[in-house]
């Protein structure tokens, strides 16, 4: 007989293919923002800074935790020997425009060229 079963080589392949669908959302990390969501295009992928405030009015540079009157004297350390001096920021949609405007004066204080706004895509 030359017939191959490939059954069992099936069953493998579905056994596999559910445990990468499950375990796939946990290995995003970084810190957790409920983003507005507005109209526009993908971000390339590429290395960039981040600056992210939380609902409970965090502020993060990356993934570290910073006080809002530190953000000017690290954002000049980082950008010190930067050409292109670009950063993002992703600020949670109950967060009070207050803080927001108080951290984008300090990124611009820092001597930052590009400040870009992270937002969800929107949901039709």
């Amino acid at each position: 007989m030359s017939e191959i079963n490939v059954t069992p080589f099936v069953d493998v392949m579905m056994v596999l293919l559910v445990i990468f669908m499950v375990t796939a959302p946990m290995l995003q990390q970084g810190v957790d923002v409920n983003l507005p969501q507005a109209k526009g295009k993908a971000l390339p992928a590429k290395e960039r800074v981040v600056v992210t405030i939380k609902k409970n009015s965090k502020v993060y540079i990356n993934k570290a935790e910073i006080a809002v009157p530190e953000l000017q004297k690290k954002l000049k350390l980082i950008f010190a020997n930067r050409e292109n001096k670009e950063i993002f920021l992703k600020a949670d949609k109950n967060i009070p425009y207050g803080l927001v405007a108080t951290v984008m004066g300090e990124i611009r204080e820092a001597g930052i060229d590009k400040l870009g706004m992270v937002t969800e895509p929107l949901q039709r």
